[in-house]
């Protein structure tokens, strides 16, 4: 009698979850009138983390244009990662000075421009920000491998590498003066 009531209470649970109706992705159907298990996105459908509504964020430029601006203010925090982030992406090219000596040119690659040659230090920082996203001769787009602050920060370690390899000695303030070798 027990095994029979147990029998009976395990039978009814089988709900048969693994063995439903399912497709593969662009599958054949014909459930819906156009032959496609798969249904069109409605019209202005943004995947998730993809809605890129800020220009200057997402592009470097406005109006078309490289910003000479940043989309946010910088600070030390900034500086630190942007520093982080060049020697992990860019000094391996750029050298770590932005002297365009790194190591792989040093073994034969194409040999980037320093940072320090004029047309670079007019170019707005939106102009830094947009070769690091599309890439730009020699260089591959980085869009993928680094996040789109970690390029803004970056762009500004580029304009701090600029500004201290043009500075001097009165550029440093005298608390600080005692520091430097």
């Amino acid at each position: 009698m027990a095994v029979a009531c147990l029998a009976a209470i395990a039978a009814a649970c089988r709900q048969d979850m693994h063995d439903q109706p399912s497709y593969m992705p662009l599958e054949a159907s014909s459930f819906f009138k156009d032959g496609s298990s798969a249904r069109p996105l409605p019209e202005g459908v943004v995947a998730r983390g993809q809605l890129r509504d800020d220009e200057l964020l997402y592009t470097g430029k406005v109006g078309g244009e490289p910003s000479p601006e940043l989309p946010f203010p910088a600070d030390e925090a900034l500086m630190a990662r942007g520093r982080e982030t060049y020697d992990a992406f860019c000094s391996h090219c750029h050298g770590r000075a932005g002297n365009a000596d790194g190591m792989v040119v040093q073994r034969g690659f194409t040999k980037p421009p320093a940072f320090t040659v004029e047309k670079l230090m007019k170019a707005p920082i939106g102009h830094f920000f947009d070769v690091i996203t599309n890439g730009f001769g020699a260089m591959p787009d980085h869009a993928a491998q680094i996040a789109v602050r970690d390029r803004w920060a970056i762009a500004v370690y580029v304009r701090a590498l600029q500004a201290s390899a043009s500075g001097t000695i009165t550029d440093v303030p005298d608390t600080q003066r005692g520091r430097l070798p």
